[in-house]
């Protein structure tokens, strides 16, 4: 049966470049599995994906086909969309969730307790939970990327958002994942974000500014955008990878 604990069934939902990074991931044995369920909206994708690999992989039309299944962790890598229409079936059904997509979160009211939510792009949120407890005054995230990746056409650099973290993640759903992963880990504290398009750089750069009780923070990432996803870094793939590693552990 799936549920036993040797159950190493991972689901995928969404085949594009995080999936894809992690379904190879699966077939060099990074993450060690028994096979590999993937759900596409896009058929063509998921059939795609399939034939690139030589590790077991089983297309689904759907996530309740997909649940029926019963994998131990499954992965959304898709949409904000598709994680506001699928978490609180997953969640239903008791399976471990891990969710790319943050920006959907931060609008669902669903139990989390299953709910895993990688780094991404960034990093050091154990440090920044930790003040979170103690109290922060002040967290400001500038994303700084290349018109390319925000879909405009600057040629001089340009302040293209400044705001809070909740409408960043909803304006910007595919580029502002991290605004949303910063938010849900300093909860109740307000995360300002300020999004800008520079011709200038080639990495996606996020810089986090930490105010907090006893001191302040500093954090800055320069990541490689993905050669096709030029919205996502490189990072936030291997963030997923690094924790279904963890949970297929448990």
């Amino acid at each position: 049966m799936s549920d036993k604990k040797g159950n190493k069934k991972v689901g995928l939902i969404g085949c594009g470049a995080i999936g894809t990074v992690l379904a190879e991931a699966i077939e060099r044995k990074i993450v060690v599995c028994d096979e590999l369920v993937v759900y596409d909206f896009d058929a063509s994708k998921a059939q795609k994906l399939q034939s690139t690999l030589n590790f077991p992989v089983t297309i689904v039309e759907s996530v309740d086909e997909l649940l029926a299944l019963k994998p131990k962790v499954i992965v959304e890598a898709a949409s904000q969309q598709a994680a506001k229409d699928y978490v609180p079936k997953i969640v239903s059904a008791g399976i471990e969730l891990i969710v790319m997509s943050t920006g959907a979160l931060l609008s669902l009211n669903v139990d989390l307790s299953r709910v895993h939510v990688p780094s991404g792009a960034i990093g050091g949120l154990d440090a920044l939970a930790s003040a979170a407890l103690a109290g922060i005054d002040e967290v400001v995230l500038t994303s700084r990327k290349n018109p390319k990746a925000l879909e405009t056409d600057n040629k001089e650099e340009k302040i293209v958002y400044e705001g809070y973290a909740e409408e960043a993640a909803r304006l910007f759903p595919r580029e502002m994942n991290v605004a949303a992963t910063l938010a849900l880990t300093v909860k109740p504290a307000k995360v300002k974000v300020r999004v800008v398009s520079d011709p200038s750089v080639k990495r996606n750069t996020h810089e986090i500014q930490v105010k907090w009780r006893f001191g302040e923070m500093f954090l800055r990432f320069a990541n490689d955008p993905h050669p096709e996803n030029p919205r996502t870094s490189a990072l936030a793939a291997w963030s997923a990878i690094k924790l279904l590693q963890s949970l297929l552990k448990t």
